[in-house]
C-alpha cells in the first residue's frame, strides 16, 4: 500500500508540474489569412457578394456564416476554447464596439506575407483577393496596442500572458502565383522573401512585447483539391501512392516549412527570452491523410464536400457557394470542405496536435480535454 501511495503521489506530483509548465493564456492575438480569418474579409468589403458571407459556410458549428472559410470552427477557434477564452473577434468589428481584452484576430482571407507591391512587380497583382497583407495586420495590431495596455510595464504584464499565433500566412504567395501558370522552379525562388516577411513579422512582435509565439507552417498543398484539380498529371509517378497526394507540390510546401523553422532558429538566437514554437501544420494534416477512416473521414480526405463537380469535387466555374454547387449532407466525413480549405473536422484533429502534441513541441497545453468537430 505505501508503495501504491508514493506511486500515486509522484505521478501527481509530475502531472502537477506539467500542469504548470503549460502556460495559461488569457488573451490570443492571431495574424494570418483564410485559415485562421474569423471575419475581417468579409468587414473588408473587398468582394461585393463573397459567397462566404452565406450558407453553407459556418453551417455545422455557427449555423449561420461568420466570414469562416469553412463549415464550422479554425484551428485559432480551438486554441481557444481549450484556454476558456472566448472565439476571436475580428479586428475589423473595432468600429462596433467590440472588446478586444481576451484577443483579437487580424488575419484577412486571400492575405499574403509578402506586400502587394511585389505581385505587381510580378504581374499577378490582378489576382490578389485583399492588400490587407502581413505587414497591414501588423499596422493594425500596433493601433489597437495603446488601447489594450498604457506603460510598458503594464504591457509585458499583459503579453505575457498572450499567445501570438503568427500564421499560417504565405501560403497565398505561391496560390496566386501558381494559379496563374507560375513553375515551381519561379516559385521555388520567392520562398526566402516569403520566409523573410514572416520572421521579420515574429521579430516585430517580439519588439512589441510578445514572449510566447506560435508560427504554423504550410499544409500540404499537394493533397488540396484545388491543386489536384488544377496540375492533375496523367503520369501516375506525380502521386505518392499512399495517399493520392501530388508529390512534387508537397515537397514544396516541406521545403518551405523547413526554411521557415530555419527562420525561426535565428530568432530563438535573438530572443532567447521568447517562446517561439513551431506549429507542424503539415505533419498534423498527414496523419489524416494516411488514415482517414481512424480519423472518422469515411467520405475521404482529398474530395470537396462542397463543390461543382470533377473528380475532386472542385469545379472553378462552380465553387461552393456559387450556382451549381452542392455541399455534402455530412462535413465531418470530409477532410476537405471546398476545395481549397478545410473541414472543421479536420481542423480539430490540427488543433489537438497543436494544443496536446505532438505537432508542437512542447505543446501548447498539457492537460488533455475532449475537443472536436460539432456532433
Amino acid at each position: 500500500m505505501k508503495f501504491v501511495f508514493l506511486l500515486t503521489c509522484c505521478l501527481f506530483f509530475r502531472a502537477a508540474i506539467s500542469l504548470s509548465n503549460s502556460q495559461q493564456y488569457e488573451a490570443i492575438f492571431n495574424f494570418g489569412d483564410s485559415l485562421s480569418d474569423t471575419g475581417n474579409f468579409l468587414l473588408s468589403g473587398a468582394l461585393a457578394f463573397p459567397v462566404i458571407a452565406k450558407l453553407p459556410y459556418g453551417e455545422t458549428f455557427f449555423r449561420h456564416a461568420t466570414g469562416r472559410c469553412s463549415d464550422g470552427r479554425l484551428v485559432v477557434d480551438f486554441i481557444a476554447e481549450a484556454f476558456g477564452l472566448p472565439h476571436l473577434p475580428p479586428y475589423l468589428a473595432l468600429s462596433k464596439g467590440q472588446n478586444f481584452k481576451h484577443g483579437a484576430n487580424f488575419a484577412v482571407a486571400g492575405a499574403t506575407a509578402l506586400d502587394p507591391d511585389f505581385f505587381y512587380q510580378q504581374q499577378v497583382g490582378h489576382t490578389l483577393w485583399t492588400n490587407d497583407s502581413l505587414s497591414v495586420q501588423l499596422g493594425w495590431f500596433k493601433k489597437l496596442k495603446p488601447s489594450l495596455c498604457k506603460t510598458k510595464q503594464e504591457c509585458n504584464d499583459y503579453f505575457k500572458k498572450s499567445l501570438f499565433v503568427l500564421g499560417e500566412i504565405g501560403g497565398n504567395d505561391y496560390n496566386y502565383a501558381y494559379f496563374v501558370g507560375g513553375t515551381r522552379k519561379q516559385l521555388k525562388a520567392s520562398v526566402p522573401l516569403v520566409v523573410e516577411a514572416i520572421i521579420r513579422a515574429a521579430s516585430a512582435l517580439i519588439e512589441e512585447g510578445a514572449v510566447e509565439l506560435l508560427v504554423p507552417g504550410n499544409l500540404p498543398i499537394g493533397c488540396s483539391a484545388v491543386y489536384l484539380t488544377l496540375f492533375q498529371s496523367p503520369n501516375k509517378a506525380s502521386y505518392d501512392q499512399r495517399n493520392g497526394c501530388l508529390k512534387a507540390y508537397n515537397g514544396f510546401s516541406k521545403y518551405h516549412n523547413e526554411q521557415l523553422k530555419r527562420g525561426l532558429e535565428t530568432l530563438r538566437v535573438k530572443y532567447p527570452h521568447a517562446r517561439i514554437i513551431y506549429a507542424d501544420y503539415y505533419g498534423a494534416a498527414m496523419r489524416f491523410y494516411h488514415a482517414p477512416h481512424q480519423h472518422g473521414f469515411y467520405s475521404g480526405t482529398l474530395t470537396a464536400c462542397c463543390g461543382g463537380g470533377g473528380p475532386y469535387n472542385f469545379n472553378n466555374s462552380a465553387r461552393c457557394g456559387h450556382t451549381g454547387s452542392v455541399a455534402c449532407k455530412n462535413p465531418s466525413s470530409f477532410a476537405n470542405w471546398d476545395g481549397i480549405h478545410l473541414t472543421e473536422a479536420a481542423y480539430a484533429h490540427i488543433a489537438k496536435g497543436l494544443i496536446y502534441g505532438p505537432s508542437t513541441s512542447p505543446p501548447l497545453l498539457i492537460t488533455n480535454i475532449s475537443i472536436g468537430p460539432s456532433n
